[in-house]
């Protein structure tokens, strides 16, 4: 593991759960420079932290002891899991973000999260599901890591999710949207909420839906993030739901495959 350069935070206190960590957020700064997203993370005005914060030139700043409670996720929900930042280590990356200019993350700073996680990896039990962006756990108020970030990466080394090999557009898959009711909509909130959006069963398409779907899209159909679920972001909703259904323990690896839309 390379070497941290510590930078402590005050922001943090207490982890207060009995249960271990077993989720890791990500995050881009979304500040103008690096230099900004650090004075931030380490301003006790701010109540703000993470555990890291990785520079564009991949050096890692440590800033929150692991055992203990980051402050950075916020009002927040993933697998039924509420205290996200009791349950989770928070890694900042430094980008400006859609806000500043957002842009594609360097090779080497993405090298050094690989390494990152790999070392996290060998202290907690992490499930592949639960390496997760701020977008996925507060869909409504966040947008990071974005639509450039490399999830199929991550999922290539086991830290993350993807669609088997195997996978293909239903004929039958429904293009739904704002305003339409009924089975199909239960049956896509339904699946949402099966790969750990906090979403409820309603039947209908409302803005929690659209804003949902706009997350998994941030995630897994990077080339359309529009909210709308077209044949092809429905089918993928229901593939990562049935991916899930059939995880047992560490069983939840399936074969990255790569796909342009994704």
């Amino acid at each position: 593991m390379k070497r941290f350069i510590d930078t402590p935070s005050p922001n943090f206190d207490e982890r207060n759960c009995r249960r271990p960590v077993d989720m890791v957020v990500l995050h881009y700064t979304g500040m103008p420079t690096a230099e900004a997203a650090l004075k931030r993370l380490t301003d006790p005005a701010s109540k703000v932290s993470a555990h890291y914060c990785i520079d564009e030139d991949g050096s890692i700043h440590r800033l929150v002891p692991e055992d203990k409670r980051a402050w950075h996720a916020g009002v927040s929900f993933w697998r039924g899991v509420r205290e996200v930042n009791a349950r989770s280590i928070g890694i900042e990356l430094v980008n400006p973000g859609h806000e500043f200019g957002y842009r594609e993350f360097p090779k080497v700073q993405i090298d050094a999260l690989l390494t990152l996680l790999e070392d996290i990896a060998s202290r907690y039990d992490i499930m592949p599901g639960n390496y997760v962006g701020h977008s996925d756990i507060a869909p409504q108020r966040k947008e990071d890591p974005g639509e450039l970030f490399p999830w199929y990466r991550l999922a290539v080394a086991g830290f993350g999710r993807w669609w088997a090999p195997d996978f293909t557009v239903s004929p039958h898959a429904p293009h739904l949207g704002p305003g339409d009711r009924g089975g199909a909509v239960l049956d896509l909130q339904v699946a949402l909420d099966r790969i750990g959006y906090g979403i409820e069963g309603s039947g209908v398409y409302d803005t929690m839906t659209e804003a949902v779907v706009r997350a998994f899209q941030r995630h897994w159909r990077q080339s359309q993030i529009d909210g709308i679920s077209d044949a092809e972001t429905t089918s993928l909703i229901h593939h990562i739901s049935e991916q899930v259904q059939i995880r047992r323990a560490g069983a939840e690896r399936p074969e990255a495959k790569q796909n342009t839309s994704a």
